[in-house]
């Protein structure tokens, strides 16, 4: 008996020690993988892509791969004919089309605000999970979408940054940027043109959803166009912009012309 304590008397300053050792490495583990976790959290993915889709930085053109993330107060690019599809942490997507130019959670200090397009069409569907609104931003040289969980099309139209924003699904609540305190409630077929230095018009209601269907037609088409293209790899091997990238640094400046303008909305 004196025999067994004697040797739990020494077995349990070593059990201590161990498990001493395993919790400082696991609370470093989790310290080294928590910003990790945060920083892919706060990231977009590149679901998929087709064509010159890029990152814009230090005036150069940095190409990005299916898989690759996208940080906050990135700059996405797209070419003429391009196309991309990226998706955040909750599930929400966002669809870049051509000749447009994107800056991915220019807050940070907010994530809600999701994007800042600077030109060029974007289509937005955001993940409600549960019923549970899920409020975010997207913000243009000219207006504040306020999102509410929902589908919907913001087209950067030219220089003037004239907008035009769609409802497909639920509600957005679009602000004049330059004119605080308007605002128009746009529910689903309703469509509005936001221009820089004009008041709010009265929202516009796409009557048997005529301007929604051509411009998803015109989406369709597209995609089915650049999927068919064939793709050339680039020449060159340095490494992509964001981080886990694998992409090509490119010499294409970021697109500066206008994207081809939308249908021409229906007579109200």
């Amino acid at each position: 008996m004196p025999l067994a304590i004697a040797m739990l008397n020494w077995w349990f300053p070593v059990i201590s020690r161990f498990q001493h050792r395993n919790s400082v490495a696991l609370l470093a583990f989790l310290a080294l993988a928590a910003p990790l976790s945060a920083q892919k959290d706060a990231a977009a993915k590149v679901v998929s892509l087709s064509g010159q889709v890029s990152l814009l930085r230090d005036g150069a053109t940095w190409a990005l791969h299916p898989g690759d993330f996208v940080q906050p107060q990135q700059t996405i690019v797209t070419g003429a004919e391009s196309y991309a599809v990226f998706q955040v942490s909750d599930g929400s997507t966002f669809d870049v089309y051509p000749n447009a130019q994107v800056i991915f959670r220019n807050n940070r200090g907010d994530w809600k605000d999701l994007l800042e397009i600077m030109l060029g069409k974007v289509r937005v569907q955001i993940q409600h999970i549960g019923g549970v609104p899920n409020h975010n931003k997207v913000r243009t040289p000219t207006a504040v979408i306020a999102v509410r969980g929902t589908v919907f099309d913001v087209d950067v139209e030219d220089t003037d940054a004239t907008t035009l924003v769609l409802v497909e699904e639920g509600q957005v609540e679009v602000r004049h940027l330059m004119e605080p305190g308007q605002t128009r409630l746009l529910n689903p077929g309703d469509w509005l043109r936001v221009f820089k230095n004009q008041p709010l018009a009265a929202k516009m209601v796409d009557r048997g959803m005529v301007l929604q269907r051509l411009m998803r037609a015109a989406s369709d088409a597209l995609n089915e166009a650049l999927y068919r293209m064939p793709r050339t790899p680039s020449a060159t091997g340095v490494p992509a912009g964001s981080p886990g990238g694998s992409g090509d640094k490119g010499g294409t400046p970021a697109p500066t012309t206008a994207p081809t303008a939308p249908p021409p909305p229906p007579n109200p």
